[in-house]
């Protein structure tokens, strides 16, 4: 850091004062468009986040000469719930030992289990992703020390390094990610499959149609008022069924999509004799397309898979994306072509006792994640070259 300069981190428990940044205050590494103000932003104003959501704002903002120049995600949480890295029993052990797990601290995107850089960077400043970091976590130890322990979720493999080195442990997991290499087409991509997977596919996609359904695709200003209320409509009803809530996110999160982040969502629709059977909502940029909500009002066979991987490989090789991420668990999406890929959490429990416990449990977690990844990685239905 410039000894010339006068650094200091703020905590913020709203964005106003720093949306007029939002354009210049972005992730430079493993971008994504969720380590942006106007994601963070709209979670918070939709009442997504806040209020009674057990998600409060604990945004730390770095100042340099008193000017913005670099922010890190930051919520206090009263539960585990909307993370994707389960930390339940952490949270039963601390009870049964009469001590308070809640409020813990979490580096995180609510709801969004996506590797994307936690540092956005102004591009009024030098500064690099590494040197933030470092001085993140070595100039607010007396506020980690609050709370019961300090969790970052879904980091990129290059920002491990500077947690580990203040005594947070590594906690890996597995999720299943398209790659797309090159294909000039869908059938080029069924082209690199087995016979046997290859044709599977194709039959369940005919299947799927033979049933009278029909896919369209919505991108950017396409979206209406109508379609972002008939996809809610399909989210609250699947939510409802499989969780007995409805959703985590609220209508004005979905509303608000269409008016601060068109350029970056697509959804499909699904439509069964012209009636609306189900609706999946995708975001994307240049680089990688992020399945995340999916909803349906009717039990159609072969819905899902269409609406939520194919649907969502064509974009990709039509728009030339790199990856393609569909979202957590779902091991049936490796016959499907989607590659196990590893992901990657840090911990630091304040309790020292427990602290060396959550050690213990990741060092013997981590060989069962690694043999399961390599197992994984077999079923692969790719040929051999």
């Amino acid at each position: 850091m410039d000894t010339s300069k006068t650094y200091r981190w703020k905590i913020l428990h709203e964005l106003d004062d720093i949306s007029h940044l939002s354009k210049s205050l972005i992730a430079k590494t493993s971008p994504s468009p969720f380590s942006s103000l106007a994601f963070l932003h709209l979670l918070d104003t939709s009442n997504s986040t806040g209020k009674d959501s057990g998600w409060q704002a604990h945004h730390f903002c770095l100042y340099e000469n008193e000017t913005p120049v670099a922010f890190i995600p930051c919520y206090l949480k009263q539960h585990s719930y909307g993370e994707y890295v389960f930390d339940h029993a952490w949270a039963n052990a601390y009870h049964q030992h009469g001590l308070a797990y809640y409020p813990k601290l979490l580096c995180a995107i609510p709801f969004t289990p996506v590797t994307t850089s936690k540092v956005l960077i102004s591009d009024n400043t030098s500064l690099s992703e590494k040197a933030i970091l470092n001085h993140w976590l070595e100039n607010n130890e007396s506020t980690f020390r609050q709370y019961s322990s300090l969790h970052a979720l879904f980091l990129p493999a290059a920002s491990t390094d500077e947690f580990s080195a203040q005594g947070f442990h590594e906690r890996l997991n597995v999720q299943f990610v398209f790659y797309n290499n090159e294909y000039q087409s869908f059938d080029d991509f069924l082209q690199s499959l087995k016979s046997r997977k290859r044709k599977s596919i194709k039959k369940e996609r005919q299947a799927l149609y033979a049933q009278g359904v029909s896919i369209k695709r919505f991108c950017r200003d396409q979206v209406s008022a109508k379609l972002i209320d008939d996809f809610y409509t399909c989210y609250q009803a699947t939510y409802l069924k499989r969780s007995g809530h409805k959703g985590y996110l609220t209508r004005a999160f979905f509303e608000g999509l269409r008016t601060h982040m068109s350029d970056n969502i697509m959804i499909n629709a699904a439509y069964k004799n012209d009636t609306l059977v189900g609706a999946a909502l995708f975001f994307f940029d240049e680089q990688s397309l992020f399945g995340r909500y999916w909803g349906a009002l009717e039990e159609v066979s072969g819905l899902h898979f269409e609406c939520c991987y194919y649907q969502g490989i064509e974009f990709t090789i039509e728009q030339n994306i790199k990856i393609f991420n569909p979202g957590t668990q779902g091991e049936h999406k490796i016959l499907r072509g989607f590659t196990p890929t590893l992901c990657r959490s840090m911990h630091k429990i304040e309790h020292p006792g427990f602290n060396e416990a959550v050690a213990d449990f990741v060092a013997r977690e981590r060989p069962h994640m690694l043999e399961y990844l390599e197992n994984t990685q077999s079923l692969l239905p790719f040929k051999v070259e």
